[in-house]
């Protein structure tokens, strides 16, 4: 009799375990769900916070000053948009100083590229002597405040004849210590010594390893520094406010600093002006920004 009690209960038993089991897989994959709302809403919270300042900057390029200074401050686009472009273009060389950047940062951009890429492929898969000495001096000056260098830097620009021309403005950045560390950094893990080693058996030079081998597995890298360096070089102030010495040949940051009276500014044409300058860098982020995407998920499906 106490063996069929027994038999009958151990059922019971299994059931109520797979019930718990049940509930317990159930509690869990509620608090994922509610975990990963709360994730969402974090970073939905954060998108709007990093946001906020280019639609204020919208906004108060819309309106007149006078809205800015009400209480409370107009947060609606308003239809002085176009009549503050206007303005911007009657006091400075827009298109002019626009050009100019434009030039500067896309031909800095490309060189970067090219011998950042080109110094950290010869320090990553190659050994030289002084390499490690040489790398660690590099990262040294890293450490230097980049203002120290302005005034030997105008110097050298005076006694090659460069001051006052974009020259001065695009050869001086070219090779710099982060970019090289970067790109050093992922070329040791992103391109294997044996796909190096199998190049070399089928005749490939250090310049066909490097364009060939090495190139096209670091563009992901590639593209970041490529966001990294135009949108820095883009943004840059006192070195063009320094070097170029024509008033009438200036960069879009120095043009648009101009926009500032000593008496009174005029704050929605100053926006405006902001707004046009900011729209490029929108358009080269989202096309370097979708190389980089793209490329890193092709990396991850290789994985």
């Amino acid at each position: 009799m106490s063996q069929a009690v027994s038999d009958k209960s151990i059922p019971a038993t299994r059931v109520g375990r797979a019930e718990r089991a049940r509930r317990a897989n159930q509690r869990a994959g509620a608090r994922r769900r509610v975990q990963r709302i709360a994730l969402h809403l974090l970073l939905l919270a954060g998108v709007l916070v990093s946001m906020f300042p280019f639609y204020w900057t919208a906004v108060m390029a819309t309106n007149t000053t006078e809205d800015m200074y009400r209480n409370p401050p107009a947060l609606v686009p308003g239809t002085h948009l176009l009549h503050n472009v206007h303005r911007v273009f009657q006091n400075i060389d827009f298109l002019g100083s626009l050009l100019n950047t434009v030039i500067v940062s896309s031909a800095t951009t490309l060189l970067v590229l090219f011998i950042d890429s080109l110094a950290a492929f010869t320090f990553a898969k190659f050994e030289f002597p002084g390499n490690r000495m040489l790398f660690r001096f590099l990262l040294l000056t890293l450490m230097l405040p980049a203002q120290l260098s302005l005034i030997p830097r105008f110097v050298l620009m005076v006694q090659i004849h460069w001051a006052g021309t974009l020259n001065s403005l695009i050869f001086p950045g070219v090779a710099n210590a982060f970019g090289i560390f970067w790109m050093r950094q992922y070329i040791q893990g992103a391109v294997p010594d044996e796909l190096l080693q199998a190049a070399r058996l089928d005749g490939c030079g250090f310049m066909r390893q490097y364009w060939h081998v090495a190139l096209p597995a670091v563009r992901p890298a590639l593209a970041f520094l490529g966001i990294y360096t135009f949108i820095t070089t883009w943004n840059d102030y006192a070195w063009p406010l320094i070097a170029l010495i024509n008033p009438k040949k200036v960069t879009l940051q120095v043009a648009l600093a101009q926009l500032n009276t000593a008496h009174h500014t005029d704050y929605s044409m100053v926006m405006a002006g902001t707004l046009l300058a900011v729209l490029p860098l929108v358009v080269v982020f989202i096309l370097f920004a979708r190389q980089f995407i793209r490329d890193v998920m092709k990396g991850a499906l290789r994985g």
